[in-house]
């Protein structure tokens, strides 16, 4: 399925194509943004104007069957990710799925399923793979060596209550369980397990515990998790979302050092041994997907590389979520297609 150049169409142009994903599919070699949809239509058509897109629609059903569209990327909510997948898949089309891949474990299969009997490439927006950030994270750990062997993990991301979330009859859709398929753990945590499993492989055991301590919306406001990867390393997650001021680690321990550095933002790489301490910076691009995309248009145009961020790689990290949300899913009747 290789193309001379990727003509994209993006289904979903909200707030997450602004700054963060649109203008890479421009900016990067033999890729152009040449279509947008969104169901209100108005909105579609000054998302279009604002960033120089040829066409929009206010179907997405439109923008697929569109010609000069030969790539699709769905930046809808959860809820909508499988549907517009398999249409795009239906039509041939390599398709770019936003993060989390879908609403659960068993529509990310029902993705891959469909791809692999069409022989239609399918990718997930887990685009930290590709940031030079944690390129320089997994090139300190194992091509310097600079902690020994990884032995633990222990991750930790918790904030305050947002004020978006403090009016209860008008939500954001991030925690509506028939939209999101969960909560901010849902919306963020898959970043911080998917970059764990980019680094030491599949996590293969895990179990967790959720709750909801400030009941502001259905879904779960706290997490807490143990797991383990098929090299035997161990590691620990906690997510809370009710809580004082903000704190985003992960912290990696080896039998020569120790790592810390963050999910979210540019900060620092810290990293502990003999030697004594050292920082690293390495700052994030504007547009923060690009980097993905780039691989993802290398891949598809036929040049050297490939996209590290897969369906296959995206469905792991949706399955370890429902290890640790499928007993609160079932106490509050929350159930997908589990």
């Amino acid at each position: 399925m290789t193309k001379a150049a990727i003509r994209w169409g993006i289904i979903g142009c909200g707030n997450v194509t602004e700054v963060k994903s649109g203008p890479g599919f421009s900016k990067t070699p033999n890729s152009a943004l040449m279509a947008v949809m969104r169901r209100d239509g108005e909105k579609a058509r000054d998302y279009a104007e604002r960033h120089g897109v040829p066409r929009w629609y206010d179907d997405a059903a439109k923008l697929i069957d569109d010609p000069d569209v030969n790539a699709v990327y769905v930046a809808t909510p959860p809820s909508t990710h499988k549907e517009y997948a398999l249409m795009s898949i239906a039509a041939g089309k390599p398709v770019y799925i936003e993060k989390p891949m879908a609403m659960d474990h068993a529509e990310c299969e029902a993705i891959i399923h469909a791809g692999q009997q069409a022989k239609v490439p399918v990718f997930v927006a887990y685009y930290r793979r590709s940031l030079p950030r944690f390129q320089k994270v997994r090139e300190l750990i194992f091509g310097q060596l600079a902690i020994g062997k990884p032995r633990i993990v222990n991750t930790v991301l918790y904030e305050p209550h947002h004020p978006r979330y403090q009016d209860p009859a008008n939500l954001p859709w991030h925690v509506r369980p028939e939209i999101s398929g969960g909560g901010v753990f849902m919306d963020l945590g898959c970043h911080t397990l998917d970059i764990l499993d980019w680094l030491f492989g599949p996590i293969v055991s895990v179990s967790g515990q959720a709750s909801n301590q400030l009941g502001a919306y259905p879904v779960e406001d706290g997490v807490a998790m143990s797991f383990q990867f098929g090299n035997g390393m161990l590691g620990t997650g906690l997510w809370n979302f009710d809580s004082f001021k903000r704190h985003d680690q992960i912290e990696v321990i080896g039998d020569k050092g120790r790592m810390a550095f963050a999910t979210f933002g540019d900060g620092p790489i810290h990293v502990e041994n003999m030697e004594g301490t050292h920082d690293y910076r390495v700052a994030n691009p504007l547009h923060i997907q690009q980097p993905l995309i780039e691989t993802i248009v290398a891949e598809l145009t036929g040049h050297k590389g490939a996209c590290p961020s897969t369906a296959e790689s995206g469905a792991r990290t949706s399955w370890v979520m429902d290890q640790v949300l499928r007993d609160y899913r079932q106490e509050t009747g929350q159930i997908t297609s589990l």
